[in-house]
């Protein structure tokens, strides 16, 4: 599978990849994959993360060119550096570089110039796209820097939206007897699961990772439901098999809280905190993180995997009919063991 230590090459017409851009990867230890098609191309980013794309708009720069821009246009796998090369013999040569840029092309590499600069800006989008704290390394998906600019575009669009704070419960005692590579594995399943069923079922969300076992997902209010009892439903299928047989049968195992008492840790669950834009309006971005932190807070206290949804309007005061008073729904698997 290709992952960070590729480069891959696609040409819309046939031209044979630059000499020079073959240097380049072989100086900096890139394996260098062809894609034969667009659509190989978006397979292989829905796979994995390169450490760059580069397109040739050398032959047919139109077809490139929307390429470029329908990559940047998707929030699962807009964060891959993108290259634009360009010929001296290409038609409107003078024009591309600008209209690359407007694609979304992080950077574009004409013949025009020497091989010395076209390798420091090949160079230059490397160092860029490793100084990028805002994508975390274990999941590759957007972090903090990149949710706030998610919010802030969505309540610019007057749209009904729902904002998923997603945090995984006794991960901290699997991390501490598993080790941190089979929490790092779960943290990694997780996201797939998370990133898998919104970009399936609701195109247009979006997935990010705060950091540790702690996510956020915004899909469209109408998508809302379908999505939180899918995620729950995978959660709750495959996360028993991160644990020994042993511990997946009797649904807990044995550990020591940090006085030394021995307590039974159940198997993990998921708890999703959520509040929408269709009672309250927000007026910038801190106010959704921090009810979505309030409300995610509010799920950990429930057995089981699932999510809650908070109907208050901004006085704090919950309509008649909200269950326990807290004018929150519950939706999810409360009777699972714990």
């Amino acid at each position: 599978m290709a992952s960070g230590n590729t480069l891959v090459y696609f040409a819309a017409g046939k031209r044979t990849p630059p000499g020079y851009l073959q240097r380049f990867g072989d100086a900096h230890g890139l394996e260098f994959i062809m894609a034969d098609s667009r659509e190989e191309v978006l397979a292989r980013l829905n796979r994995s993360f390169p450490a760059c794309l580069v397109l040739d708009a050398s032959e047919e720069p139109k077809r490139v060119l929307e390429l470029c821009a329908a990559i940047k246009a998707d929030a699962f796998i807009s964060i891959v550096p993108i290259i634009v090369l360009i010929s001296d013999r290409a038609k409107g040569v003078g024009e591309l570089p600008a209209a690359g840029l407007q694609a979304g092309a992080d950077e574009v590499v004409s013949d025009l110039i020497s091989e010395e600069e076209r390798s420091l800006r090949l160079e230059l989008v490397l160092r860029r796209a490793a100084r990028d704290v805002n994508v975390h390394p274990t999941t590759r998906l957007p972090g903090t820097a990149q949710i706030e600019r998610d919010f802030a575009e969505r309540m610019s669009t007057g749209d009904h939206f729902a904002v998923c704070y997603a945090d995984l419960d006794h991960f901290k005692e699997f991390n501490d007897r598993y080790g941190y590579n089979s929490g790092d594995s779960v943290i990694y399943l997780t996201s797939r699961i998370l990133r898998d069923v919104v970009r399936s079922l609701a195109p247009g969300g979006f997935v990010g990772h705060i950091g540790g076992d702690d996510f956020i997902f915004d899909v469209p209010l109408d998508k809302l439901e379908v999505c939180g009892d899918e995620i729950i439903q995978l959660f709750d299928e495959l996360i028993p098999y991160q644990y020994t047989v042993e511990d997946r049968r009797a649904g807990y195992f044995l550990g020591k809280d940090r006085r030394g008492t021995v307590h039974r840790i159940p198997l993990m669950t998921l708890s999703i905190g959520v509040v929408t834009n269709f009672i309250q309006r927000f007026s910038h971005t801190a106010q959704v993180s921090e009810l979505a932190a309030e409300m995610k807070t509010y799920a950990k206290t429930l057995p089981g995997s699932l999510y809650v949804v908070d109907r208050r309007g901004l006085t704090g005061e919950p309509p008649a009919d909200s269950p326990q008073n807290r004018a929150m729904d519950l939706k999810g698997t409360p009777g699972r063991p714990s």
